[in-house]
Formats: structure tokens, sequence, C-alpha cells
């Protein structure tokens, strides 16, 4: 990685100075974020972070008294050309040509692990995850407010693989439940077997619906109640229906899934634990852990005075098991069947106090793995609505979205040269979606707007797509290449043989024929900068699970570029030039596309 082999360079200096290891002031150690209205500096070293008083009562000048006189015992060498000391700070310049090469060389060479492959992340064990997300309720549409668990979810386990841990995605379905007994009361009274089979779930929603008024019905209460009895006593005829809403909703869900780009290597549900439940409720008892009320319900007391000022019902009064019943089960069930070294689980934040609960009684329990489990939790999202008004169903936000993109690319100029407009379409929507959801702090609520997400200017999915397209085709065309055949065709500028491919420009090419050092404008020595802290983002991004951080540098990688591109261009420069500056671009392309793709976002070529 370029910018740890600057930081170690640094650092060794600075060691011999301060009369520390190296190892404990490469952290200190960070890249500079790039400034429009200034030029800055590339590294700059925290002086709280190295000094013997870092309290509070350290004031600001003696901090910024302390950078200068570190920084007047630092020389310069043929790494770092200049060192000033800033607020609290000393500031390191990196020598320009060695930047360049440096860091484009890196790029290049890694590819898609760029940035994963920093000794940032060499303290880091590789773990082994299981991450639950999505988990919709079977035998209804999926219903947009599970999107966000969905792409959250998706992110941390990409995040996770690439940086070498090993995930299990784990979709847990809200497959059992009294409602099924209502749903099968009411299959019996309007279901039609050719619509299930034709469209599941949109049937199975219209029969709950007709169902439902009839809900406070004593008769069908008393039929619900009995046809979810004879689920739980496995009645082969009811069970065979639970096992059709089943089988078809995730035939459903799958297509959904598979627009969303989103796989999993498990599917389990509520249904998987209900009898694990009991031995759960009994070895609750067996610890001495499960009280019983006066009504009969069963709880855990998780106060600390054993007050019962905190506690969690696990049981009803007729002895079944509830939700977190079964959740304790599935938490056991995985560990034992996993080993996992962290459990995760992506929900909305109203069920904070449900997983708080479920990690206390698991610790209870004597299960000290608990501590290793983590609840990620987000806001809600508000006024997504279609057309026709309020939203409910996924399927309609994936479709809408298409449709207006469909609609803004019709009215724009490239759109004749894409080849398949409604996959394009659909990929740029789902970046739109993506980058509107992911721009804050995943806690927070947020209202959703079709026109901020849908606008190329600006931060937004599209401008990324846009971003990455342009870059795409700006190195394909100076190459020569068509997007039909492409083959090389012969072009006037002189490039050197092995140049014909950047996109194969990986594993041990290297730049020896390309003099990147003549890229000394302001405009590239902002997008080098920029390219310098990509590991730091995603090193931050590793550690508060928050993908907030990547998609802030991947939009000012994106504005940078779009400069870059319009300053410094290729087309009527001399090769040598044109060469470098096709470098930087193919350089800047890279690192946008892998930054996307750990959001879950595809990169389209054209648009």
């Amino acid at each position: 990685m370029a910018a740890c082999s600057f930081r170690r360079s640094i650092a060794s200096q600075l060691s011999k100075v301060l009369d520390l290891p190296p190892e404990n002031l490469i952290k200190s150690i960070s890249a500079v974020p790039v400034s429009k209205k200034r030029h800055v500096a590339d590294f700059q070293l925290s002086i709280a972070s190295v000094t013997e008083d870092s309290s509070t009562d350290c004031l600001a000048q003696d901090l910024h008294l302390q950078a200068q006189k570190l920084a007047e015992r630092l020389k310069c060498d043929a790494v770092v050309r200049e060192i000033s000391a800033g607020p609290g700070t000393v500031n390191f310049t990196i020598n320009r040509e060695l930047l360049a090469k440096t860091v484009l060389q890196q790029v290049l060479k890694d590819g898609s692990q760029y940035g994963v492959k920093s000794e940032l992340f060499s303290a880091v064990p590789r773990q082994k995850a299981v991450i639950e997300f999505s988990s919709p309720n079977i035998a209804k549409k999926f219903h947009v407010g599970h999107l966000r668990s969905t792409i959250v979810g998706n992110f941390i386990a990409n995040l996770k693989v690439a940086l070498g841990h090993e995930v299990i995605r784990i979709n847990y379905l809200g497959d059992w439940g009294m409602q099924f007994g209502l749903l099968g009361v009411g299959f019996q009274h309007f279901g039609n077997k050719e619509k299930l089979k034709s469209s599941p779930l949109q049937h199975l929603f219209e029969v709950y619906v007709q169902i439902n008024k009839a809900a406070e019905d004593e008769n069908t209460k008393k039929l619900a109640k009995d046809f979810f009895r004879k689920l739980e006593e496995h009645d082969e005829q009811t069970l065979s229906l639970w096992k059709q809403f089943r089988d078809f909703s995730i035939e459903e869900y799958s297509q959904i899934y598979k627009r969303l780009g989103v796989h999993f290597d498990e599917y389990s549900g509520e249904s998987f634990y209900h009898e694990k439940s009991q031995e759960i409720l009994k070895t609750l008892e067996d610890k001495g852990l499960l009280q019983k009320t006066i009504k009969g319900t069963g709880i855990v007391d998780l106060s600390e005075k054993k007050d019962l000022s905190s506690f969690s019902t696990v049981m009803r009064s007729d002895g079944t098991s509830l939700y977190i019943t079964r959740d304790l089960a599935a938490a056991i069930d995985r560990m034992n069947k996993h080993s996992c070294d962290t459990m995760i689980y992506v929900t909305d934040k109203s069920q904070s106090n449900h997983f708080q609960h479920l990690f206390q009684i698991l610790k209870l329990m004597g299960y000290d793995w608990a501590e290793r489990c983590q609840h990620v939790s987000f806001g809600l999202v508000q006024g997504m609505k279609t057309r026709r008004g309020e939203v409910i169903f996924l399927e309609d936000v994936l479709n809408e979205v298409r449709s207006r993109m469909l609609q803004n690319m019709a009215s724009a100029k490239t759109t004749k040269e894409v080849e398949d407009p409604m996959e394009t379409a659909e990929k740029v929507g789902l970046a739109a979606l993506i980058i509107q959801d992911f721009r804050g702090l995943l806690s927070s609520d947020y209202q959703f707007s079709w026109d901020r997400a849908l606008q190329s200017r600006g931060d937004t999915g599209v401008f990324l797509q846009y971003t990455h397209a342009r870059l795409h085709r700006g190195v394909k065309f100076m190459m020569g290449i068509t997007e039909t055949s492409r083959k090389r065709k012969p072009i006037k500028m002189n490039f050197p043989p092995h140049f014909h491919s950047l996109e194969q420009m990986h594993g041990n090419e290297q730049l020896t024929d390309v003099n990147v050092a003549c890229l000394q404008e302001p405009d590239a020595i902002s997008v080098l900068q920029h390219l310098l802290r990509y590991d730091e983002v995603l090193y931050r991004s590793s550690q508060d699970l928050q993908p907030k951080h990547i998609v802030s540098y991947l939009l000012t990688l994106s504005h940078l570029a779009a400069v870059a591109h319009k300053t410094l261009p290729v087309k009527g420069s001399a090769p040598e030039l044109a060469q470098a500056r096709l470098c930087l671009f193919q350089a800047a392309r890279l690192v946008l596309a892998s930054g996307m793709k750990l959001l879950g976002i595809t990169p389209v070529t054209q648009m």
C-alpha cells in the first residue's frame, strides 16, 4: 500500500527523534483530507497523540509550540520534501514524483485489493462472522421496511469479506406464529391454488386482507388457534400448506434479492426453533433463571439488584415460546454450528431493547460469547412514495426508480450508446437508493426524496455511476477500444506496446514505460492525495461498520476526478503526458469501482 510505505518512512525518522518504536507512531500519522480552498500537505502527525502530557490542560498554544520544535528537529529526505508545523500537528509533504509513481503503481498493481492490503489491518485478526440481515416475514410481499436491513447487512458482509474475514450470511425468516393460523384459515376460505402458484405473495396478501376483516370474530379466532395448534403438532395437511407458503415466498424473495445483488448462505427461520425453544425454557428453569408471574407468564430478571426493575418475558401463560425464546435457541444453535467469533444482527433501532435483553439472557445462561454479539441498528425511512401514492412493497420502489432513471436517461444525449437501457437504469437506480440511504449515520431517520436521490449532479449515486461510466469510456476511447468489439484500433498516439489495456495492468505489471512523474498539476495532485487516504477510510468503516465514511470518500473522489477530467485533457496532449493522465484516471476509476462494490453497487460502464 502506497500510504503505508510513506507512513513507515515518516515514522522511521520520527522514531529516532522521539525515541519511540516506529510501530507506535504509524497510527498517529494520517493522510490529510484534500481541501478545495488550499493546497495541503500529504500526511500529518498529531502532537497530542505522541506527547506524554495528553491531558486537557495541555493548551493549544503549547501543542503548537511542541509541533514547531519537533518540525525543526526533522529533516527532509528522498521521500519527504517539506516539513511544517500546524496547529498541534507536524505536516509532511511527499516528493511529488515519488507520490505519483508510488500511488499509481500500487493502485494499478493491487486493483480491487488496493486499500484492503494495508498494514493498518495487519493487527486485526481474521475472524468468522455470522451476519443476520433482511429477515422478511413469509407469506407477505417484501415490505419496503426491509430494504435498509438488506442493504446494510450486505454492505457489512461485503466489507468483512474484502478484508479477509469469513462470513456466513443468514436470512432469518419470520415464518412462525399465530398469524399463520389466521392465514391458514383465510386460505381455506378464500384461497386459490392457481393464484398461489402464479402470484403467491400478492394472492396471500389479498387473502390476509380478507380474513383480517373477520379477525375479531370469536369463531375465526378459534379456527386460527386450531390451525396453528395443528401446525405445532406437525399435522401433515396443515404443515404441507404452510410449507407451500414458505417455499413460494422464498422463491419470490430470491427474485428481489437478485435485483438487489444480494445473496445468502443460509435461509433460516423461527420455525426451525419452535421446538428447541422449549429446551431453552427448561434450561432457564434448571439454572433458576425462569420466574413465573401471577398471570402464569415466564420471565427472566435482568436487574442488577434482582428487584425485577428490568425483566424479559420469555414464555406465554400457556407455556408456549415467544420471539425472544426462539432467538435464544437460534443464537446458541448458530454458535454450536459455526463456532463464529462474532454474530451481527442488522435490524431497525426499535429492536434495540430486544437485542439488549437477548445478549443479557445469554450471558446469564453462562455463554460468555454473548459479549461478541452485536446489534447494528438503523433509523426509519420516511416519505417513500411512488407516483401512485404511499409505497408498501419494495418491488414497487425498484420498479419506480428504474422507470424514473429510464426517463432521465432518455432525455440525456448519451443514452443512444447504451446497449441495455433497462439493466443500466436498474443499476443506476439502485445506486441512487443506496447512496441516499448510506450518506448519514445509520441510526438516523431520514426523509426520502426522489428528486434528491436521482440528481445527476451533486452527492448522489447517479453522480457516482456517471463518473465511473465517464472515466471508463474516456480510458477505453483513448486506448482505441470500442465498447462493442473490445478490439484495438490503430490510434495516432504513440503508446508503448504494453499500454494497450490498463484494465489488465494488475499483478506484476510495472509503470516503467510510463512517466507519471509529469503529473504535477494541482488537480492531479489532489486526486493522488485522495487515493492515499483510501485505506484509512476502509479502516474507519471496518471499526464502526458505518458506510458513510466510504460514501463520503467516493463522492469526493468523483468530484476531484470530474475536475481533473476537465482540466487535464488526454486527447491532444503529448504522448508522455497523455499516458500519465490515463494512468491517473484509470487508478481513480479502479478505486471508485472497488468502493462502489463494497456498498453493494454494480458500477456501469455506459450511461
